[in-house]
């Protein structure tokens, strides 16, 4: 199976394991310039010609005021593959700046900030999806990070519904290797616009998760399908968490739902 195939493929079956996009759907792709993006946004205008439902793409790219940005460039190319368009300037580069200390991690600030912005930007211009590029990788990583620095099991979800109701995020890659698209987008030649703030951060706690991934990966082929797999296997009566517990088994006469344990538990 050819690369273009196989990515495909994958977004096929995201899109139908978890319903993803649906008949008369409007939905604004996020394109940032990466090679995610530019996958995500090709592999979408392939399956407008042959899904067998209709559904629109919108384009939009945020310059976030990085310095050298090449918007013009980007928006060019955009325009060339047929697709509509929207660029935004918003300047959240000199916000991140300001908030986050010399040394500190940009990347939850500058995504909030992107993210609102994406979602008003979506309901004025009336879609009713907002396409975003994270891959398999992403929330693989994502799970990990969690779980090592939160004390959350959690990742990204290949379908979220804003907190407020009015925006559904997908993410059509969710299956999709990293180095499958990272091949991908060297074969169709994309014009990478590197990120020159998260990016270029070295002490990021994600770049420390996906090198540990990548040992154990040479040294067990499969990991990454290994972990993927099993956020897709969820045994939650193996977990620890006691609201799983009480929802299975129904009230607990040791706790008092309306403040504490009953009896203590401690020694």
């Amino acid at each position: 199976m050819n690369l273009q195939k196989r990515l495909l493929r994958d977004v096929g079956r995201a899109i139908a394991d978890f319903r993803m996009i649906e008949d008369g759907d409007r939905i604004l792709v996020g394109v940032s310039g990466g090679k995610d993006s530019f996958t995500l946004l090709y592999l979408l205008q392939q399956l407008q010609k042959s899904a067998p439902i209709d559904f629109s793409l919108i384009a939009c790219n945020l310059d976030q005021g990085h310095p050298g940005f090449p918007a013009a460039k980007l928006e060019a190319y955009l325009r060339d593959t047929g697709v509509e368009v929207v660029m935004l300037r918003e300047d959240t580069y000199s916000i991140v700046k300001r908030l986050v200390p010399e040394g500190k991690t940009a990347c939850s600030v500058c995504s909030r900030l992107r993210r609102g912005i994406l979602y008003k930007t979506a309901e004025r211009l009336g879609c009713t999806r907002i396409a975003l590029g994270h891959h398999r990788d992403d929330l693989i990583e994502s799970l990990l990070m969690s779980m090592l620095f939160s004390g959350k099991l959690r990742s990204m979800p290949p379908r979220l519904t804003s907190d407020d109701g009015r925006n559904v995020v997908i993410r059509p890659l969710c299956y999709a290797a990293e180095a499958d698209i990272a091949l991908f987008a060297e074969e169709r030649k994309f014009p990478i616009i590197p990120c020159d703030l998260c990016g270029s951060q070295e002490n990021l706690q994600r770049k420390r998760v996906k090198a540990l991934l990548t040992q154990l990966e040479a040294e067990h082929p499969g990991v990454r399908n290994s972990v993927i797999g099993a956020m897709g296997n969820v045994m939650p009566e193996h977990l620890l968490d006691p609201r799983l517990a009480r929802a299975e088994r129904g009230p607990d006469p040791w706790i008092d739902e309306e403040s504490a344990p009953l009896v203590s538990l401690r020694s």
